[in-house]
């Protein structure tokens, strides 16, 4: 159980890293938010092949994937996240405020 942690944290770590340098601009996420990135990549990945290459009889469609599935997935994930927080922010600070006096 703890080789799995271990494992999880570091494939995370690196396919996150590797997704951040590959999706342009910048991404105010720390260590923990690029591992948490290469984690939930690690998933997107393995759903993606579940859904291309057919099901896994011993996992199912929920399991982790290797470590190229892992940047793949965590650089669709980036994308994603990089555009919803840039909608969500442009219409919060993009406003401007009348002042009427």
């Amino acid at each position: 159980m703890l080789g799995l942690i271990i494992t999880l944290i570091i494939v995370g770590l690196i396919a996150g890293a590797i997704a951040r340098l590959l999706v342009p601009g910048r991404q105010p996420i720390g260590i923990g938010g690029t591992i948490l990135l290469g984690i939930v990549g690690s998933f997107i990945g393995g759903f993606l092949g579940y859904l291309i290459f057919g099901h896994d009889k011993g996992d199912g469609w929920f399991q982790p994937s290797g470590l190229i599935g892992s940047i793949i997935g965590a650089f669709l994930a980036l994308l994603v996240w990089q555009h919803f927080h840039n909608n969500s922010r442009s219409r919060t600070f993009g406003r401007r405020r009348s002042v009427h006096i």
